[in-house]
């Protein structure tokens, strides 16, 4: 029988844009939330930056990542103002000319009617050939270059986008996440997860200490696309465990 074919895991990059991240004056919210709806779509994000609102830099990023992602995130930058280049960054990664998509111009009239400012319509422009991605729970579209995901910054509007990016992803095998308490600090647990580590070589295997909790000195993930295969890997380090060693586990 020959062997079953390897599958590929789709995977992504995320760009995060702006001044006031890196200056620390706003907090990024973003990364966290899109990491979880990818892993619940089974996209591994393998690559996060943080970039100034520098044109160059959007461009240099977006066109690298572009081509050795699968898929492509960038975060802030889409508003009316002077510093947000994104839109500009996007096409001339992919050496398009910035055009004004008539969908979003009519939407966009149609939403601020006479409050209407030429500053909105900024945020009509796309680069051209750019789809707009939209559904009737969020009718409020996404840009969507390629393989290039336009998003805002601003966390609430973000999260309200990932039902869009959702509707575009087919959803292959999700990620699984398996977890264990010990008592047992990283130290005492390093002989015994190298050793689950060469032999569960699917799975990724995590360490996070715990320093408040007052049952539990670490927490050990045992993530991958197969269940049965994480089951597996958490059940060989738990049954490794010293008496006393074990907590708990979830998932």
């Amino acid at each position: 029988m020959s062997p079953r074919p390897k599958v590929r895991v789709p995977t992504a990059a995320a760009i995060i844009i702006g001044n006031e991240i890196l200056s620390g004056k706003i907090a990024d919210q973003n990364l966290a939330v899109l990491a979880l709806v990818l892993r619940k779509l089974g996209v591994r994000l393998e690559h996060a930056v943080v970039i100034p609102d520098d044109l160059r830099r959007i461009v240099s990023e977006v066109r690298a990542a572009a081509t050795a992602y699968t898929w492509v995130f960038t975060s802030g930058g889409v508003g009316p103002t002077h510093d947000d280049l994104t839109i500009a960054g996007v096409a001339k990664a992919f050496r398009k000319k910035v055009v004004v998509h008539p969908e979003m111009d009519a939407l966009i009239r149609k939403t601020y009617g006479e409050r209407l400012r030429d500053g909105h319509l900024f945020m009509a422009r796309v680069p051209k050939g750019a789809r707009l991605v939209q559904t009737e729970e969020v009718p409020w579209p996404a840009v969507l270059m390629k393989n290039v995901w336009v998003l805002p910054g601003v966390p609430e509007i973000f999260k309200v986008k990932m039902k869009l990016v959702e509707s575009v992803i087919a959803a292959a095998s999700p990620f699984f996440s398996l977890s264990v308490l010990s008592t047992l600090d990283e130290g005492n647990l390093k002989p015994l997860l190298d050793s689950v580590v060469r032999d569960h070589p699917a799975v990724e295997i995590g360490s996070y200490p715990r320093w408040t909790d007052p049952h539990a000195r670490t927490k050990l993930t045992f993530d991958g696309g197969d269940r049965a295969s994480c089951e597996a890997a958490r059940k060989a380090f738990v049954a490794s465990l010293p008496e006393g060693g074990f907590v708990s586990e979830e998932g």
